[in-house]
């Protein structure tokens, strides 16, 4: 099992990022997706709670719509992409964001701020034709792509801090499945975080995480 994962993939979490982490110029829209990788041992699922690393300084949640590849595919044409999810929840990418600082300041990879154990928190999966017609892709709403735009959001200790919706993405789920697939095989169960909106934040000890799709409770946990 692979997890890929997508940074500034909603242009107002961009704008709030560079106020985290100020750097000159302004970070640019990429023209293409940007793509990391989190290792296996990150995985955290069934609402087991999240044990937050003392040694790694703030821990930030990032909130996102996760996607399951359901079939093995390489070099996928984005007009058969939908062909190759079948489900979706809602996950958290946990971010060491004072190692991310030190890495984007120095232009290192962000395998250890994004990949450490634990840090990719999923909930329970919902398929896609309890969602919309199955044949029709996900993403923004288009005369070619008719489904409606799934809406997500994330609640800590019962206020909602973030919100989301595929309508907003740089990228669609399509467009993502289609690049990765160029330089990565696709396998059953692999998993694909689309990319947060803004609203991060610090999570502390005792911290309540809940995440919804619609409205639609899915991710349901506790910080230690």
């Amino acid at each position: 099992m692979k997890i890929f994962a997508v940074g500034m993939n909603y242009m107002p979490h961009i704008e709030e990022l560079d106020k985290l982490q100020p750097m000159s110029p302004m970070s640019p829209i990429s023209p293409t997706p940007v793509i990391f990788t989190k290792a296996d041992s990150a995985l955290l699922k069934d609402h087991k709670p999240f044990f937050i690393p003392d040694d790694m300084g703030r821990i930030d949640y990032e909130g996102e719509l996760v996607v399951r590849i359901c079939r093995l595919g390489k070099s996928i044409p984005e007009r058969f992409a939908h062909r190759y999810y079948d489900a979706v929840t809602v996950g958290i990418d946990f971010t060491a964001r004072d190692l991310q600082k030190q890495a984007r300041e120095q232009g290192l990879p962000w395998t250890i701020c994004k990949g450490f154990d634990g840090s990719a928190c999923i909930g329970e999966w919902l398929t896609l034709s309890s969602l919309s017609t199955p044949s029709s892709p996900i993403g923004p709403s288009s005369p070619s792509s008719p489904t409606p735009p799934i809406t997500f959001h994330l609640d800590k200790n019962g206020q909602t801090v973030q919100q989301g919706s595929t309508a907003d993405m740089l990228f669609s789920i399509d467009q993502l499945i289609a690049y990765i697939s160029r330089f990565f095989t696709l396998k059953t169960g692999d998993l694909l975080f689309t990319g947060t909106p803004a609203g991060v934040g610090p999570v502390a000890i005792d911290d309540h995480l809940q995440g919804y799709i619609g409205d639609r409770l899915v991710l349901d946990f506790r910080c230690k």
